[in-house]
């Protein structure tokens, strides 16, 4: 985890910059892809994602070095041809286990908020899941188990396999010719997230667009279908832990509803969007008919309330670099207390951003939490190096101006 900490203090700033030079052209060039709140739930996604991997907080099913000692047939060395082989096995796993969220129900619900922003740029690539819970990805990763690939060289591999999946979430850049051929890329990526009936569930490929090809998902672009984006039933809502446990909350809610019990149990492995009939018929759940009339999402707000969640936004953000800056030197008891506090500041001003009174609920709680921590376990504030008299401050400005800006529309 510590090594994951560190590699985030150079992602995190070359990520933002990323943004940044997008937003930037998009204003040069007059076709802008970006709106204020929905990027900043973006990054906020991004920052609660972060959170939960670097604290540690999944349970794994079975690990891939267990599985490698147990079921490995040959040992490969560290050399050229290992690191190649592993990349692919590793890319082959990303095909399958993005296949499972995109086609089973209780697995979308793992991968829901990557695809919750209705707009496509560089910042909706960083919404990443904290309901993947349950690591199982290992069981994916059975051809490199077998050939004995070294778990030292997938555990380098595997954050690089991922940052290598941000750069093509985006709309200025067209097709690249021969490279659609090989590589996943800004063109097909487009199709992947668009709700357009011609492109659900393809293009579900990572790096190499061969898998696609080869297993019969690939959809190319096309001019006569301009992409649209979202999920078919829309979150309507800017807070990540609402998103990212939506689709989890509305199946808990059909299999209570259900009659026969075989269907509350099989609901949640039936492929995506699938319901009892008999819930289907007493509970109608909106779904997106026409994806080019529907209204996006954007709550009205005033000027004010954008000023009051941009300034919560950056503390956030810096709190987590500075988290992430001295994170080998804190206990694993002070980084779960402070990426507790950080996750608070998220829900505080996400909330804000959908007009919702749990803003304020939750500005109050992160006082609360405060004090608790001053209480109890005092010492974290000596280990973060920050008074406990600056944080409370803070706090309670953060509270009056959350119910100021609640007002602003």
């Amino acid at each position: 985890m510590i090594s994951y900490a560190n590699a985030l203090l150079y992602a995190i700033p070359a990520f933002m910059v990323l943004v940044l030079l997008e937003v930037a052209y998009g204003h040069f060039v007059k076709n802008q892809k970006y709106r204020f709140f929905d990027t900043l739930s973006s990054l906020s996604s991004g920052v609660t994602n972060v959170l939960k991997d670097s604290l540690g907080l999944a349970i794994v099913l079975i690990s891939y070095p267990y599985l490698s000692s147990k079921l490995a047939i040959t040992e490969m060395s560290d050399s050229a041809v290992t690191w190649v082989v592993a990349f692919i096995a590793i890319d082959f796993a990303g095909y399958w286990n993005h296949r499972l969220s995109h086609h089973i129900n209780i697995f979308w619900n793992q991968h829901v908020i990557h695809h919750s922003s209705e707009d496509f740029n560089l910042a909706c690539a960083l919404r990443q899941s904290i309901s993947n819970v349950v690591g199982y990805t290992a069981v994916l990763l059975l051809p490199a188990a077998l050939l004995g690939v070294p778990y030292s060289v997938i555990a380098v591999l595997g954050p690089l396999h991922l940052f290598g999946q941000f750069w093509y979430h985006t709309q200025h850049i067209g097709k690249l010719g021969w490279l659609e051929y090989i590589l996943v890329t800004p063109s097909q990526h487009r199709v992947h997230h668009a709700i357009n009936p011609e492109y659900i569930d393809k293009n579900l490929g990572q790096i190499f667009s061969v898998w696609d090809r080869l297993f019969g998902t690939f959809q190319e672009e096309l001019d006569e279908v301009p992409p649209r984006y979202g999920v078919l039933k829309p979150a309507r809502t800017y807070n990540p832990l609402w998103i990212n446990f939506q689709h989890f909350y509305n199946l808990s809610v059909d299999a209570w509803h259900a009659e026969r019990f075989v269907d509350k149990l099989r609901i949640w492995f039936m492929p995506t969007g699938w319901r009892p009939a008999d819930v289907a018929a007493r509970y109608e759940r909106p779904i997106i008919e026409d994806v080019y009339t529907y209204e996006r999402y954007d709550p009205k707000s005033g000027l004010l309330r954008k000023v009051v969640v941009f300034i919560q936004f950056l503390l956030a953000i810096s709190l987590l670099f500075y988290f992430f800056a001295i994170f080998s030197d804190l206990e694993n008891t002070e980084r779960m207390l402070v990426g507790g506090l950080i996750f608070l500041m998220v829900m505080g001003y996400t909330s804000l951003m959908d007009g919702s009174k749990w803003a304020l609920a939750f500005e109050a709680l992160r006082v609360v939490y405060l004090v608790l921590i001053y209480l109890a376990y005092p010492s974290v504030f000596m280990a973060l190096g920050l008074p406990y008299a600056l944080l409370i401050g803070l706090s309670a400005v953060s509270v009056m101006a959350t119910k100021w800006a609640l007002t602003d529309e």
